[in-house]
């Protein structure tokens, strides 16, 4: 796994044996694609990653531009993958911030220190409908999304489609393999 763009373009990545399940270079490439035709850029950019993995997503913005980007993951082993990850990108000295949450993502949007631009959710894929819904749910109760901001979701391709909650609109979905990508876009 490596960066596809930006500062540290070409840095290799650690994944995390077993504990998740990383997106494809191919669904990062494309997420990334989507992402820069709706925003143009990502200087001044907030980027929040939950449910991080190994923190690719995340990191990947930050290469690219974003201003902050915050990442959320309470699996130990992947936290420890993170940290990693973090040294690798910052050697090329991006322009924004980085902070890993060692923390659930439902503890983690409880108690939100800033509105985003942007959200990607990749939750285990046996993390169920009806959380994924909480969760949604909870990211527009605790305003966490900015008005024209884009909440991603990946989940199995085999599994249902997103259920967006008002205000929030379906932009667009993505298959790509056995994960599917689906944009919502703040109203």
């Amino acid at each position: 796994m490596r960066i596809i763009a930006g500062v540290a373009k070409g840095r290799n990545l650690s994944t995390v044996a077993g504990a998740t399940r990383p997106t494809s270079d191919r669904a990062r490439e494309a997420l990334f694609s989507t992402l820069l035709s709706e925003f143009g850029e990502f200087e001044n950019l907030k980027f929040l990653d939950l449910f991080a993995g190994s923190a690719a997503v995340g990191l990947e913005a930050l290469s690219r531009g974003a201003a902050l980007v915050h990442c959320v993951e309470k699996d130990e082993d992947a936290v420890k993958t993170i940290r990693a990850n973090q040294e690798i990108v910052e050697k090329a000295k991006p322009e924004g911030k980085f902070h890993l949450y060692a923390m659930s993502a439902q503890k983690f949007l409880t108690n939100p220190m800033q509105q985003y631009d942007i959200i990607f959710m990749d939750p285990p894929y046996d993390f169920g409908d009806q959380g994924v819904q909480e969760l949604l749910n909870l990211i527009l109760e605790k305003e966490v999304i900015r008005s024209g901001g884009v909440i991603v979701v990946e989940r199995a391709t085999k599994g249902s489609s997103i259920k967006w909650p008002e205000p929030l609109r379906e932009l667009r979905t993505k298959e790509y393999g056995v994960a599917t990508l689906y944009y919502g876009e703040m109203g």
